[in-house]
């Protein structure tokens, strides 16, 4: 990831302003999140991930997006309730936005640019084609709770396909090898 990469203007979802450059130093997990997905379970092990890595300098930044089959329909206060009330989320989230398409994030390009293959991805991308789902690009982020690893260093290190969960044996050791090392 690149200095400018930092620079990507970002909105908090309590309106504020932000960027990547808030965390710099830190080990990074980016998650595109949703409400009403199959995998929306994952918040759970995804705040237990956040808990029990923080003090290590470790961040989970969720960005709520709607571009699957619309399952995040709400508005920005409707996410932080629903992620509050079902799930007691405390890691940072952000403004929703679009991880695919024409109107695609800068972040989003930037991540699936410097990081086109995902850990677990061919089994997933297979079980889309079985619902009629496939991606135009196969760089493209696949579905809902797709990850990015980002270093203290601010490199894009793995990637991981949605059904990766947070406490899958290949992330967790990504994200230990990355928390071992100094900023």
């Amino acid at each position: 990831m690149s200095n400018s990469l930092y620079d990507i203007p970002l909105k908090k979802i309590d309106g504020s302003g932000g960027s990547l450059g808030d965390y710099r130093g830190k080990v990074l997990l980016v998650v595109n999140v949703a409400s009403k997905c199959g995998l929306t379970p994952q918040y759970e092990g995804l705040e237990k991930l956040y808990q029990g890595k923080k003090s290590q300098g470790f961040e989970v930044l969720g960005f709520p997006a709607n571009n699957f089959k619309e399952q995040e329909p709400g508005s920005d206060a409707d996410i932080v309730e629903f992620c509050s009330m079902n799930y007691g989320i405390h890691f940072p989230l952000f403004s929703k936005i679009s991880v695919v398409g024409a109107d695609q994030h800068a972040l989003y390009s930037e991540l699936t640019a410097s990081q086109s293959d995902a850990i677990g991805e061919g089994p997933f991308r297979e079980r889309l084609k079985g619902y009629g789902i496939e991606s135009a690009n196969t760089t493209d982020v696949l579905w809902n709770f797709e990850k990015f690893l980002i270093s203290r260093q601010g490199l894009v290190v793995a990637r991981f396909a949605p059904d990766v969960a947070a406490d899958d044996p290949r992330l967790l050791a990504a994200l230990e090898a990355q928390l071992a090392k100094e900023a």
